[in-house]
């Protein structure tokens, strides 16, 4: 019997490499709009950071998430992200 592979995805943040449930998928939709994709399933393009405040901080200053979906990313985006992902 063969062991499953699990998926090891990149932060585009710190670019170290995790498994794929360990990470939050960011996805620009084909409508354009950027959501948070907990499910990891959601159709458009997507982009991996890791589930830490710092990553997403780290996002916003250096605009990775630009480069990666090829547009401006709202603030709104950020501040909405922080809310959902440390609601603690």
């Amino acid at each position: 019997m063969q062991n499953k592979k699990t998926p090891i995805r990149t932060c585009i943040s710190c670019r170290e490499t995790s498994e794929k449930k360990e990470l939050v998928r960011i996805v620009r939709t084909p409508e354009g709009e950027i959501v948070l994709d907990m499910t990891g399933k959601r159709n458009g393009r997507g982009a991996y950071v890791c589930k830490n405040r710092d990553c997403v901080e780290k996002l916003r200053k250096n605009h990775a998430l630009d480069r990666s979906f090829k547009m401006t990313v709202p603030e709104e985006f950020f501040d909405n992200a922080l809310k959902e992902l440390f609601s603690d």
